[in-house]
């Protein structure tokens, strides 16, 4: 797992990652739910999506649009375990650990805020 203030520096400098902003019904979908119920949410993704060792569609499991959380997820190459492997140094091929899934969420969050105050 990485500092946040580097990979968010190292995401800073990927044209595909920074393509990626909230707008439209997700960032309406943010306002209204709240970031402490969008983050529950992304608790769930994390779970269903990206815990596992083995996802069958692994690399397309998180749409593009369509929730903040997926969005946020693309922005900081949270979005499969290949892109967890790459950039997070989270190995692929076994169950995220509980802190992997943590840090996962805290790197989610950073965005989400951010992405709120520029709004």
């Amino acid at each position: 797992m990485r500092d946040l203030d580097e990979l968010f520096s190292g995401l800073a400098s990927s044209k595909f990652r920074q393509s990626f902003r909230l707008k439209g019904r997700e960032l309406a979908y943010l306002r209204e739910k709240g970031l402490p119920t969008v983050l529950e949410h992304a608790h769930d993704f994390i779970a269903q999506r990206l815990a596992p060792a083995v996802i069958p569609n692994d690399g397309k499991q998180t749409p593009y649009r369509g929730h903040p959380v997926f969005v946020a997820q693309h922005a900081t190459a949270c979005c499969c375990r290949g892109c967890l492997e790459k950039w997070h140094r989270i190995p692929a091929g076994r169950p995220l650990e509980p802190e992997e899934a943590e840090y996962i969420q805290q790197v989610l969050k950073r965005w989400l805020m951010q992405a709120l105050k520029n709004h």
